[in-house]
Parts: structure tokens; C-alpha cells; sequence
């Protein structure tokens, strides 16, 4: 098995056959990245309840109308195929939307519509763009996928306990005071925590370059990627 088999890429591939596991592997490639779509959707300006349901309508058609069918992944990233499916997505419900409205049936409502009260967009929590809304919930589905993976790997090591005191100086640089508080609590000379969460620390970048291997085909996507990640999370991944 190459490790291409293993690619978010091959699983859309695969899925062209049209079997059952195929199927089910796509599925949970879609549940992985829900929030980023849903992120972006929201910064699109629909309120939350529409957001959620334009967010499973896509995932719907994504498997159902076999998006994936006409997926490339020469053409580039994971990332940017799944954006690029999620617009048109968007651009289609949006004039489905008008259409119902002329004809007095359903219509998405977004912000920009008139929606009043606790779902304002001034009410959500900064300005960033639907691109960069998507990029951040991406680089921390990922990062998330990878911190599980690292507890996982503890758990099994018979030192999740150890792993969870240090959990918190993974994606953050360690203040002084925390970490002597931390060692004094394990009952651990400073030095001595310190080389464990740098092992920690390195460990979760492995994995989170493994993580970002799935979403592309060669090495130049890989780097590009990490440094994109890198900059969308800043210190969170060293």
C-alpha cells in the first residue's frame, strides 16, 4: 500500500465506485470537515439554524450528486477543491433561493436579508473573510485531528494523565510560573518537564504534517500547506 492509498484524495476516488465502504469512508471524510464548511457559510451571512442546513444539504449533494466524481486531485489541495465545490454549492442555493421567493416558497435567509436581533453580524466574532473563516476552522479541525491522535498515543503508553497536565503548553509557549507550578504538581524537576513537553511539542508536529499529507498529492502541496497552517494558527504549531 502506497501512501497515496491512504489520502483524503484516494477516499474521493475510491468513492467513484459506488461501494458501500467507499461510501461510508466518504461520509466520514465530510463529518471531519463540517466545521470548516460551516464556518464559512456562516461568514457568508446566514444565520446559525440556515447555515446548518445549507451545511447538510451540501454534504448531501456532495455525496448523493458525486461531487467527488469530477474531483482531480492534480489540479490541487484537498482544501481547495472542497471550497471551490462548497461556492458553487452556495451560487446554486442562492438562485434556487430567488426562484422560491418570486414563486412565494422557502427562501434562505441571510444577514443581509434583514434578519434582526441576536444573530446580527455585527454579533459574530470578528471581520475576517469566508476564505480565511474556512482556513482557520480548517488548520484547527486539523490540529484537533492530530491532538487526538498524540492523546491516543499516551493513552496507549499508559501516560494520558501526564499528557493532559501538559496538553495546555502544546499549542501555547509555557510560561515560567506554569511550568514550575505544573512540575511541582508532578512532583518533576523543571528540566525534566521541560523535555517532555518539547518531545510532546515535536511529536505533534509530526502528526500534524501526516495530517496535512492527507489532504495533498506532493511534497511542494505539503510544504505549502504547513506554511499556510503555520500562519493561519501562528505559535499553536511551533
Amino acid at each position: 500500500m502506497t501512501r497515496f492509498d491512504t489520502t483524503h484524495w484516494s477516499i474521493v476516488l475510491c468513492a467513484r465506485d459506488g461501494s458501500s465502504q467507499a461510501r461510508t469512508a466518504l461520509e466520514a471524510l465530510c463529518r471531519t470537515y463540517r466545521p470548516p464548511v460551516l464556518a464559512y457559510i456562516r461568514r457568508r451571512g446566514y444565520s446559525a439554524e440556515t447555515a446548518e442546513d445549507l451545511a447538510q444539504t451540501f454534504f448531501g449533494h456532495f455525496i448523493e450528486q458525486a461531487y467527488h466524481a469530477n474531483a482531480d486531485p492534480a489540479r490541487g489541495r484537498f482544501r481547495a477543491f472542497l471550497l471551490t465545490a462548497l461556492k458553487r454549492f452556495l451560487i446554486d442555493a442562492d438562485i434556487q433561493a430567488h426562484a422560491l421567493k418570486r414563486g412565494g416558497g422557502f427562501q434562505f435567509k441571510s444577514f443581509d436579508q434583514g434578519t434582526t436581533g441576536g444573530n446580527s453580524l455585527e454579533n459574530l466574532a470578528d471581520t475576517e473573510t469566508p476564505e480565511r473563516a474556512f482556513e482557520r476552522s480548517w488548520a484547527v479541525t486539523l490540529l484537533e485531528a492530530a491532538m487526538s491522535r498524540l492523546r491516543e498515543e499516551a493513552m496507549n503508553a499508559g501516560k494520558q494523565q501526564l499528557f493532559e497536565r501538559l496538553s495546555q503548553f502544546l499549542t501555547e509557549r509555557p510560561d515560567e510560573a506554569d511550568y514550575t507550578r505544573v512540575a511541582a504538581a508532578l512532583n518533576l524537576r523543571r528540566n525534566t518537564l521541560a523535555v517532555a513537553v518539547h518531545r510532546l511539542r515535536h511529536r505533534l508536529r509530526e502528526l500534524i504534517r501526516d495530517e496535512l499529507a492527507q489532504t495533498t498529492i506532493d511534497r511542494a502541496d505539503l510544504e505549502s500547506e504547513i506554511r499556510d497552517m503555520r500562519a493561519t494558527l501562528g505559535t499553536a504549531i511551533g
